[in-house]
């Protein structure tokens, strides 16, 4: 009896308390974007999103994409992005900002600020796993698009780790339906393989609008006409 009460208590703490995901990470501060989920949450309140919308969800570069709309007008894109979340946010925050509205299309495009922050390319794309697995289970007809990763000037350090991202994920859509993988890693290079300046805000780790113009294009190919 005592070592079956053992076994219990071993798996209770492998499990975690109620609600608690296996492979979820314990340490992450998901508070810290509360105050942006809640002003969507707002949002949809007052200006529900259309039905079978394409919703962006992800890092700055789905934040900072302000011509979207316009980019894709008459198409029922909505953007959830925000800036510096990694992909475990996306997940987190999936039951707030992209179940409620059974979209059509999630396309997902985090996993740069991830590698900045330490993790491994196979660390990211475990967690780029369990995003399309966790949206697909409860949405089970949505297709998910995962936009890749492209170098930039501030981070060119790690776009060796981007690429290797891109190939991990790319080679677990490949025999999915419900998967779709766009390939964006070789949009802002010039002809001597680095990132191009002018596609970047001074910062040179974000797109302007030359750069947007340029991922709208690689991006509208997957979305319905």
């Amino acid at each position: 009896m005592k070592a079956f009460l053992r076994r219990i208590i071993i798996l209770l703490v492998l499990l975690g308390p109620p609600g608690f995901a296996l492979g979820q990470v314990t340490n992450h501060n998901f508070a810290r974007w509360e105050k942006e989920i809640s002003a969507f949450e707002r949002m949809a309140a007052t200006n529900p999103p259309p039905k079978d919308s394409f919703v962006f969800i992800g890092s700055s570069t789905i934040a900072r994409w302000k011509s979207l709309a316009q980019d894709y007008a008459g198409q029922p894109v909505v953007n959830r992005g925000f800036g510096g979340s990694e992909i475990v946010d996306a997940t987190h925050f999936a039951s707030r900002v992209i179940f409620p509205y059974a979209p059509k299309i999630v396309l997902l495009r985090a996993g740069g600020n991830d590698l900045w922050a330490g993790k491994s390319a196979e660390q990211v794309f475990t967690d780029f796993k369990e995003f399309a697995e966790t949206v697909h289970a409860k949405l089970p007809a949505t297709k998910i698009i995962f936009i890749s990763l492209s170098p930039s000037l501030a981070r060119w350090k790690q776009h060796e780790q981007e690429k290797q991202l891109n190939t991990l994920a790319a080679g677990y859509i490949a025999d999915k339906a419900w998967l779709q993988y766009v390939e964006t890693y070789d949009l802002p290079l010039g002809a001597d393989g680095r990132p191009r300046a002018e596609l970047f805000v001074a910062d040179q780790l974000h797109f302007n609008a030359a750069g947007y113009k340029l991922l709208a294009e690689r991006v509208r190919p997957c979305l319905p006409k």
